[in-house]
């Protein structure tokens, strides 16, 4: 690619402006009557509840054990953290249109919080919701364990929010509200007379009792809400260090009564509602919509009621695990997976870092490629793309709690069987932040919460990074629902979609086409296309990080000449998902072309992949003789075109993926297929995090290919019993690994052990581990006796 002049970057950037003013249409009339309005859509924090609109109101919860003064402060809790004191926290129920519970095992304050959320719709404007809050003591807790819960909303646009009926009646407290989006509101705070409350024990308490609600007020900018915790522990500093300068530090009050914000309800932006407890408690949130149902502590208790049981029946006919993980713990397991995977769906909105520069270095054409794209992208000037939003599930609520694009078509695999709406919700989100070369990048990182919890150098997105279209799945998935009796209701609706889709899901085909393609003709390579090759770029000497196998493996050094397995078997899979939405959609102009170049995609994934000589698909490089050579490290690479579903059962290779697949000393363990073999020299070397650990995502992908084999009337038959028997037993083994730490550690994790079936990375990553609960719903096909064993395939 030629420099881009100034002119032509400066027409790029209008362009892109127009584009996103035309696709970002936040639709309020819509969002508003539907039931998706409003969810705990603020997946960073333990709780906070947002409707999906910019700029709108924001809620969250803090709370704090306040028995000791040396201890409060660092174990106030926000926002979700890694090691931070928890014995397993998350959803045990939840759907996206009615609400669910979630519980947090707090050891480090010594409360487990059970949150119950329930949405009530009706009205214009999105329906009500509210939530209930119970804190029971742990078994470590003294009986008079003390507990601080603060509650806050802001408004981060226009709108009214205050406090109404405050002067005499502090028991009963309410929030008055009105937005355009919104229309009127009251969140109304309700308190059963059996909690325990403080009483006097220090003069100060004469100034501000603890048995009623502590209320606080103040204005504050409307991009600084988000930070509501330095914003409420300003406030609590403040009014420690008037107690210090009126008692002294040796006749402090009890830390329950030092902790605590201003008391001063007033007109703001940021409300806060400070409630104190003694042993267990029960406190509850309601928000009231004046033109929807109104919600009350008694028809919350109903609703909660109905809520879980509704939840529950449509789990047992959605994801009932089968044969052999019918025991009632397995679908307990299943519940909190799936649920943990739905209720982290988050709705994000802000401006993102991008380097629209367009310096020809990063074409990566030249030898020492990654040298210079380091010193392009250091004298880059970063711009700030508009606003847009996203509505999207998250990989790790404490770690990753923002959209990742190769992810997100993992976490719509399940969310896909359980609610369409949301997952077509979802789709046209991601899609609409494509710009119009057909890039979407592949981290969303927007605005300045989201970027808080990223590093600074990884900030920043490139248009020419590509990352796994992983979408293209979830546009299988709907084209199989299109077919299906049971969405008959639904077919209009999804055809709908597709059609609106389809220009969207062919510029990125193109775009990867153009953009991340390879090179045959410079190096004398035999293939029966010479246009069918691809490389990532972004490629350095440690990494891949675009290919999302961050450290995986690759041929050294680095060279403008090489082809990877991974990537043209994800175009492979574009094509032919293209081709078979065109046929679907009767687009007859576009067919002709998706079927030669799936043709040439596969015959070139042979072709130019495939090793003789190892067994299995290789990436290719050129060595010091300008020719083109394959660089075989065994492991997920070497298992792709497999894995993403381009070898039918009679494919002449496949007897040897199968025999990789499950030979011990290679790729197979009792805990899952290793990410690299274990006779590899880099097996567990350096980062380690794809030399070896299990990811479930991947072994996902090998599963449902193998089942498919396993079950193809055309199979040969050893190749069927095989594919029977490495299916039966991995699908046993992934999920008692995942299950088994669940059970061990109260968490899922990133990835797990080959060795010891341990977690290991991301503590609480309920993205596409949440697979599982797809897997075990996966038919049992026991191998019976006589099954090969896995040294012997």
């Amino acid at each position: 690619m030629l420099s881009s002049p100034r002119g032509v970057v400066v027409l790029r950037s209008l362009l892109l402006c127009i584009a996103t003013l035309l696709l970002f249409n936040p639709s309020p009339t819509h969002a508003s009557n539907d039931t998706l309005l409003w969810g705990p859509y603020r997946p960073n924090l333990y709780f906070g509840v947002r409707p999906r609109l910019p700029n709108s109101l924001l809620t969250g919860l803090l709370w704090a054990n306040t028995d000791s003064y040396a201890s409060t402060q660092q174990n106030f809790r926000h926002t979700c953290e890694q090691h931070e004191g928890m014995a397993g926290y998350g959803w045990e129920e939840y759907d996206a249109r009615n609400g669910g519970r979630q519980v947090i095992h707090d050891t480090g304050n010594k409360i487990d919080l059970t949150i119950d959320f329930v949405k009530v719709p009706g009205g214009q404007h999105g329906g009500s919701w509210a939530a209930r809050i119970k804190g029971t003591p742990r078994e470590d807790a003294p009986d008079n364990v003390v507990t601080t819960l603060v509650f806050y909303a802001g408004m981060e646009g226009l709108g009214e929010l205050g406090f109404k009926d405050t002067d005499e009646a502090r028991d009963t407290v309410t929030l008055h509200g009105e937005t355009a989006d919104l229309g009127s509101f009251d969140i109304y705070f309700g308190d059963p007379l059996e909690n325990l409350l403080p009483y006097k024990t220090h003069p100060s308490w004469d100034l501000k009792p603890l048995d009623k609600p502590v209320l606080s007020s103040l204005q504050v900018p409307s991009e600084a809400i988000w930070q509501a915790k330095n914003i409420i522990f300003a406030s609590m500093k403040g009014e420690i260090e008037g107690l210090v300068q009126q008692y002294g530090q040796e006749n402090m009050p009890p830390p329950w009564q030092a902790f605590t914000v201003k008391h001063d309800p007033q007109p703001g932006n940021f409300h806060m509602v400070q409630r104190t407890f003694v042993g267990g408690f029960e406190t509850d949130i309601m928000f009231n919509s004046a033109s929807g149902p109104p919600v009350t502590s008694e028809t919350l208790t109903q609703a909660i009621a109905d809520s879980s049981k509704s939840f529950k029946t449509k789990f047992k006919e959605v994801f009932k695990p089968l044969a052999p993980f019918t025991k009632s713990v397995y679908t307990d397991f299943s519940e909190s997976m799936f649920s943990n995977l739905i209720g982290g769906i988050g709705y994000f909105y802000g401006d993102s870092l991008v380097d629209r520069s367009y310096a020809p270095e990063y074409d990566e054409d030249n030898e020492g490629f990654w040298e210079e794209t380091a010193a392009a992208r250091a004298r880059a000037e970063i711009v700030k793309d508009p606003p847009a939003e996203l509505f999207t599930s998250v990989p790790s609520r404490p770690f990753f709690p923002r959209g990742f694009l190769w992810d997100e078509g993992f976490h719509l695999i399940p969310i896909a069987e359980w609610d369409l709406d949301v997952t077509m919700d979802i789709v046209k989100s991601w899609f609409n932040l494509m710009d119009q070369d057909g890039w979407i990048a592949r981290e969303q990182i927007l605005g300045a919460e989201a970027r808080s919890k990223v590093p600074t150098e990884f900030q920043v997105q490139y248009p020419h990074y590509a990352n796994p279209p992983t979408l293209f799945l979830i546009i299988d998935t709907l084209m199989d629902k299109c077919s299906d009796p049971a969405y008959a209701s639904s077919r209009d609706r999804i055809m709908s979609e597709l059609q609106h889709l389809y220009p969207l899901l062919k510029r990125q085909y193109y775009w990867f086409r153009r953009t991340q393609h390879g090179d045959i003709k410079s190096y004398d390579r035999e293939a029966f296309s010479t246009k069918e090759a691809y490389r990532w770029r972004g490629r350095t000497p440690q990494h891949i990080l675009t290919s999302g196998l961050d450290d995986y493996p690759r041929p050294q050094p680095p060279h403008p000449g090489e082809l990877h397995t991974d990537l043209i078997s994800w175009v492979g899979m574009m094509s032919r998902t293209l081709l078979r939405l065109s046929t679907l959609l009767d687009e007859a102009d576009d067919i002709p072309d998706f079927t030669t170049q799936h043709k040439a995609q596969l015959r070139n994934i042979d072709d130019l992949h495939w090793s003789r000589a190892h067994k299995c698909y290789c990436d290719a490089t050129i060595d010091d003789y300008e020719d083109s050579i394959h660089v075989c490290q065994k492991g997920y690479i070497s298992i792709f075109p497999f894995m993403t579903g381009l070898m039918p059962p009679d494919h002449r290779h496949l007897p040897d993926i199968l025999a990789l697949l499950g030979n011990a000393q290679e790729l197979w363990s009792p805990h899952g297929i290793r990410s690299l073999s274990k006779s590899s020299e880099f097996y567990a070397t350096d980062e380690n995090y794809w030399r070896s650990p299990i990811w479930v995502n991947m072994n996902y992908l090998i599963l449902k290919a193998l089942l498919d084999t396993a079950t193809a009337a055309n199979a040969p038959a050893k190749v069927q019993a095989q594919a029977t028997t490495l299916y039966t037993d991995l699908r046993k083994n992934l999920v008692n690994t995942v299950f088994d730490e669940w059970q061990r550690t109260g968490f899922a994790w990133e990835q797990y052990n080959p060795e010891t079936g341990e977690g290991q990375r991301t503590q609480h990553f309920t993205g596409w581990t949440s697979l599982v609960v797809v897997i075990m719903r996966m038919p049992d096909l026991a191998a019976g006796e006589g099954s090969v064993k896995h040294g012997e395939l």
